[in-house]
């Protein structure tokens, strides 16, 4: 049986992409770079239906997942941060065009954020326990649909 994650995306800025990732009758807060139309590293990645895999990361000397076949990106990995925000535009960010988890949504001084992220990213990778699973991304704001 396969698995299904969604995340529905409510709300883009200068201070990230906001959403809400949906598993298992389970729901969490989400965070991702702005919409910058899929660039490498400074954008959330597009629309779709995706396979995300068990991936061991160096940089974070841990598993996580991957979030595989995305056009054009590679390694968009499910990982705990806090701040997604257009660093061009001088706002922080944890992210390199990857997805956050977190159980609230909340101000970290000035910006938008997801807070008690670890929480959330250890939960939802307890109850995924390794297995594939299939994340489905729909956005609901402006005209990108």
């Amino acid at each position: 049986m396969t698995l299904h994650s969604y995340l529905y995306r409510y709300e883009t800025s200068e201070q990230g992409t906001f959403g809400y990732f949906v598993y298992d009758n389970t729901f969490c807060h989400s965070i991702e770079l702005p919409n910058k139309e899929n660039q490498r590293n400074i954008s959330c990645i597009p629309n779709g239906d995706y396979t995300c895999k068990l991936f061991y990361s160096h940089h974070f000397k841990r598993f996580l997942y991957n979030v595989t076949n995305v056009k054009g990106r590679s390694y968009i990995l499910i990982h705990s941060g806090n701040f997604a925000g257009d660093v061009e535009k001088g706002y922080k960010s944890n992210f390199n065009g990857c997805i956050g988890l977190g159980l609230h949504k909340g101000y970290l001084g000035d910006q938008k954020v997801i807070l008690n992220s670890r929480t959330a990213v250890r939960e939802f990778m307890t109850f995924m326990d390794g297995r594939e699973f299939q994340l489905h991304i729909r956005s609901f704001y402006g005209n990108d649909t």
